[in-house]
């Protein structure tokens, strides 16, 4: 018994993908045992990795414990696709074993705005993969008896959506051959974003019964059936009608004068403290300023570029956060490429900046403090860029109502403080 756990121990470790895929054809029970046998972190390299169907079935039977750290440690993207499988009271009743921060965080990427393709989609659904022989995709359609069977998708390693197979050919197929024999191109397909509109006028282009769903990356994640297509048409009619006699269609998002000052004030007056901080920065190095004017020719340089590297960053975590390409718990890594990008990107306008300086005060001194404050500011700014929303994420805020004015007080301060606090150090040499 040792001997086959060190070997399924070494199989997951060495070849990784072709152990999920081994994994993904054995009983539920079979895939229970096994969990419970590996390290937690050999436990969720196999999780991450499982077809959605076989996760979902070894999430509803494991043990509390193994629950609490796949559902804590496993991919935020990947667990959510999960989750989502769940009736919605058994949901909530794992969500309760985990921390507060991971639990919005989840719940987060398994909700989707009201009018998106992705609340309108059915997330049960089997996907295989084309490397499987028709009699074991025969096997999988009898094990998880999905609930609709015109045609059934194909999907790569990595989850990617790759072609569909009508049921009809594979029931007339022979045994031994392979999926991939039989794969067709999907007509259609729309993001998990698309609004009802777009929906729509896939269903209107291409006339199909069934459109599939996918995220950011091109995984699919769901199915909206043709019962959700139709309602998603009679609702656009409706709406239609309404345009027709005056009404807006973006009605519902309007809010009253009273609530918007209540929602903004608070923000702008947070905004009015932060530029009084950012102006006492400045007022530390008052003398530096006096001695040397060329500093105040150049301060709003160094702030104006660490500004714009600090809103790119917000942007693209914005963006995957509300795409719900990454979670909150992935801050680590957003953080790293965008503070990397930066570094790169400011020496490189360092270099550009320092040569005009120079040309322009014949100060090597001069061109020497603005270019590494330009370093610092941009490598902070992106940094903070980076940060900010998923900070304001995970305590379940806003991002897109007050991250940009903390980004502005973080590149202010920050530029502030590194260019007159470096040129006051080097005013020997200016």
């Amino acid at each position: 018994m040792h001997a086959v756990q060190a070997l399924n121990q070494a199989f997951l470790s060495n070849h990784p993908e072709s152990a999920q895929q081994a994994a993904s054809r054995l009983e539920t029970e079979e895939l229970v045992e096994l969990f419970q046998q590996l390290s937690a972190s050999k436990m969720i390299r196999l999780w991450d990795g499982l077809m959605l169907d076989a996760a979902c079935s070894v999430l509803q039977q494991l043990p509390e414990i193994n629950v609490r750290q796949i559902l804590q440690r496993g991919d935020p993207v990947y667990t959510a696709r999960v989750l989502v499988r769940l009736p919605a009271a058994e949901r909530q009743q794992k969500m309760q074993l985990l921390d507060s921060g991971r639990q919005r965080e989840l719940n987060a990427l398994v909700q989707y705005p009201e009018e998106s393709a992705g609340a309108l989609m059915d997330p049960r659904f089997l996907p295989l993969s084309d490397a499987l022989s028709i009699s074991e995709a025969l096997n999988r359609i009898r094990k998880f008896k999905p609930r609709f069977l015109r045609q059934l998708y194909i999907i790569d390693a990595e989850g990617k959506l790759q072609g569909m197979v009508e049921m009809h050919r594979l029931a007339l197929a022979e045994a031994t051959d392979k999926l991939a024999g039989l794969v067709q191109p999907v007509p259609a397909f729309v993001s998990a974003t698309a609004t009802r509109e777009e929906v729509v006028e896939q269903l209107e282009s291409h006339r199909i019964t069934d459109l599939p769903v996918v995220d950011i990356s091109g995984r699919l994640i769901g199915i909206i059936r043709y019962d959700a297509l139709v309602d998603a048409v009679r609702e656009e009619s409706s709406i239609d009608i309404l345009t027709m006699v005056g009404a807006s269609r973006d009605e519902r998002a309007l809010s009253k004068v009273g609530f918007v000052v209540r929602k903004r004030l608070p923000w702008l007056s947070v905004n009015l403290l932060t530029a009084f901080l950012a102006a006492s920065v400045v007022g530390l190095f008052e003398s530096t300023i006096a001695q040397f004017t060329a500093l105040a020719v150049l301060l709003p340089v160094v702030a104006g570029q660490s500004g714009n590297t600090g809103a790119q960053a917000l942007a693209v975590t914005m963006r995957g956060l509300a795409l719900r390409e990454i979670g909150t718990s992935q801050w680590l890594y957003v953080a790293r490429k965008e503070v990397g990008a930066a570094f790169v990107n400011g020496i490189a306008i360092a270099l550009l900046t320092s040569l005009g300086v120079l040309v322009w005060s014949s100060s090597f001194g001069l061109a020497l403090v603005i270019a590494s404050s330009m370093v610092i500011a941009m490598v902070a700014a992106a940094f903070s860029g980076a940060i900010i929303p998923v900070v304001l994420s995970s305590m379940g805020q806003d991002p897109a109502q007050s991250s940009s004015i903390i980004l502005t007080t973080v590149t202010d301060v920050v530029g502030f403080l590194a260019f007159l606090g470096i040129a006051t150090l080097l005013s020997g040499m200016l």
